[in-house]
């Protein structure tokens, strides 16, 4: 269809937006408890008989997404400035979603050290006076078994390695048709929590370690508390002995201390304590597991809920884990309902020592990825896509995305407010909410950036849009009223055609405007397309870094960006290895030195120039 035939359309779309709750819509029941193990074996083996074993598969974009909004945006959150790098040190921390929480990444610093995990070690990085040098490195327990990440306090490291976070499903390269393919539990996964003492960098301990059954799904570290979520396969399904005993249904997680010689193998939780939904959610574990920081590992907590867990949000309060309810995956796509459905739990989190589940409710479609949920004054908003445009590879009905408002109201979070009518018949490809602002974009044929009014719970409405060329799969406030889009430019025949940035002004959320769009490449891609980690904004000066990859440059582009433009500021390529440059994973700041990280080890350039000042080699 014509682009001006797609503008009339996505023009009466918006005459057409639905502004309200909406009509009907049930009040979710919050999880109830088992009351005995009896009772949660009774569950699972009624529930088996249903699913065959099959979890509900996840319908997932081939490409995760990170945004961002608001018409005055608020600095982003990796920069930070003092620490243990020494007074007036400055350093950049990890490209969080949310203001004082934490995500785990693979790279992490104080301001003095840089913490590297990198094929089954951590390495520390001392960039005081004399670094960059290599002080240290540490084979840390079950990291080759997947990528690890780190959450660092103080003298304390945390490393989390095995089981991998729960994989993107689709193609590479930007292909953005979602699947949804029928496949049985992951058996078997492990999941390992490795405590490291790096108080001196160069002999950095274990400490102590935990492994639990099941994949790593994400984590969130308020102050001191780092909450870490894993989703456990039954081992009932695949031995038939297990099915009648309440340890085939209920993870297990062993602890071991390298000071006391303490050791133990334990459920997760005990049988009363774990709670499941009102709605079947799968015969998954939901464990999250908590952990004071400042106490170490001994003293972890966990709280267990019978649910598979697909997306994690965190806030400075709260604790959201998102799963779709359980559908047949052998369904007939002429048979799927017509709307799924997404279940949203939420746990309080103020307690340094405790996660304790509040509340329930539930959502029309199904996430893209963390920056689906944003809470903002006591308000939980959800930007969701009604259905995939695909089901096991059939054509399903039109789609349409929007964003829902949840209130507590007792244990149930309870819809106030909806804005919907979002790209009919596209898909969401990146959201982010910033205070009462919101941005979404959406895209199949055209790709309109909506700009959100959601300043009034009850009744959220698009303030404006703009028709762009390509899509924007992750988006940054760059400074009052800009916004940079990392994305895609898409070629004639609508497939992707290389990544592209794009500066917009939406000081004026009714008419945002394009300011200038810059091409890095035919072929090109890069990481931050699906993973905002590898994203870095130093607003002192301006610079944005970002890896990029196409067929004649490995390495990372810095980019001064400012509203008078997007301007290139240099290129990094790390010292080649097997006569191929590595990939640049990270980039970070560190007084007036930029770092950037590869496998391979770490760079040292200017900031001011990015020109090159020392390599040090992790082998």
């Amino acid at each position: 269809m014509a682009r001006r035939a797609w503008l009339i359309v996505g023009l009466v779309a918006l005459a057409t937006l639905i502004v309200s709750a909406p009509a009907g819509a049930k009040r979710t029941q919050r999880p109830r408890a088992f009351s005995s193990c009896a009772q949660l074996v009774r569950y699972a083996r009624a529930h088996f008989a249903v699913t065959h074993g099959y979890a509900e598969p996840p319908i997932t974009p081939a490409m995760q997404t990170t945004q961002t909004t608001g018409p005055v945006p608020k600095a982003p959150t990796n920069s930070a400035v003092g620490g243990a790098g020494g007074a007036g040190t400055t350093f950049s921390t990890t490209n969080n979603q949310e203001a004082g929480v934490d995500e785990p990444d693979l790279v992490k610093t104080d301001g003095a050290t840089i913490f590297a995990a990198s094929e089954g070690k951590v390495f520390a990085v001392a960039v005081g006076a004399g670094g960059p040098r290599l002080a240290g490195s540490l084979a840390v327990p079950g990291g080759n078994a997947g990528a690890a990440q780190l959450l660092l306090r103080g003298s304390r490291l945390i490393v989390i390695s095995g089981g991998g976070p729960v994989p993107v499903v689709g193609g590479g390269g930007g292909a953005l048709r979602p699947t949804l393919a029928p496949a049985p539990y992951y058996y078997g996964a492990k999941t390992t929590v490795t405590e490291v003492d790096v108080h001196d960098p160069a002999a950095m301990k274990v400490a102590r370690t935990m492994t639990i059954d099941g994949n790593f799904v994400d984590a969130r570290q308020n102050g001191a508390t780092a909450r870490l979520v894993i989703s456990s396969a039954p081992r009932a399904v695949p031995t038939a002995g297990l099915r009648n005993r309440a340890q085939g249904w209920i993870p297990s997680r062993r602890f071991r201390s390298r000071l006391s010689g303490r050791h133990y193998v334990r459920a997760v939780a005990a049988c009363p304590s774990i709670r499941r939904p009102a709605q079947f959610s799968g015969l998954g574990m939901l464990t999250i597991l908590t952990i004071n920081l400042d106490r170490g590992l001994w003293a972890a907590d966990s709280d267990a809920l019978m649910a598979d867990a697909q997306v994690v949000y965190g806030s400075p309060s709260s604790l959201y884990v998102a799963t779709q309810k359980w559908i047949d995956p052998q369904t007939p796509a002429t048979q799927v309902p017509t709307s799924e459905t997404t279940v949203i739990h939420r746990f309080d989190v103020t307690n340094p020592d405790r996660t304790t589940f509040v509340s329930s409710g539930e959502v029309p479609g199904y996430l893209l990825n963390q920056f689906s949920l944003s809470e903002y004054k006591g308000a939980l908003r959800v930007a969701t896509t009604s259905r995939p445009i695909w089901w096991n590879g059939g054509p399903a009905t039109t789609s349409q995305s929007q964003v829902t408002v949840l209130q507590q109201r007792g244990g149930v979070l309870a819809p106030v407010g909806q804005v919907s009518g979002l790209g009919r018949g596209q898909q969401i490809y990146s959201v982010r909410f910033l205070d009462d602002a919101g941005y979404v974009v959406t895209f199949h044929q055209v790709d309109p950036l909506y700009t959100l009014d959601l300043s009034s719970p009850a009744a959220p409405r698009v303030a404006g849009h703009l028709e762009l060329q390509g899509y924007s799969s992750y988006l940054h406030p760059i400074g009052p009223g800009l916004l940079l889009g990392v994305g895609q430019a898409v070629g004639g025949g609508n497939e992707p055609s290389g990544t592209q940035l794009e500066l917009f002004d939406v000081s004026d959320p009714a008419t945002p405007k394009l300011l200038q769009r810059t091409l890095l490449g035919d072929g090109s891609s890069s990481a931050v397309s699906y993973d905002h980690h590898a994203f870095l904004f130093w607003p002192a000066t301006g610079l944005a870094v970002l890896p990029s990859t196409s067929q004649d440059f490995t390495g990372a582009i810095g980019f001064h960006i400012a509203r008078s433009g997007i301007a290139e500021a240099g290129r990094i390529v790390h010292d080649p290895s097997h006569g191929y440059s590595p990939t640049v994973l990270r980039a970070l700041v560190v007084g007036d030195r930029l770092f950037t990280l590869s496998d391979e080890g770490v760079m040292a350039s200017s900031l001011d120039s990015l020109a090159r000042r020392a390599f040090v080699a992790f082998r």
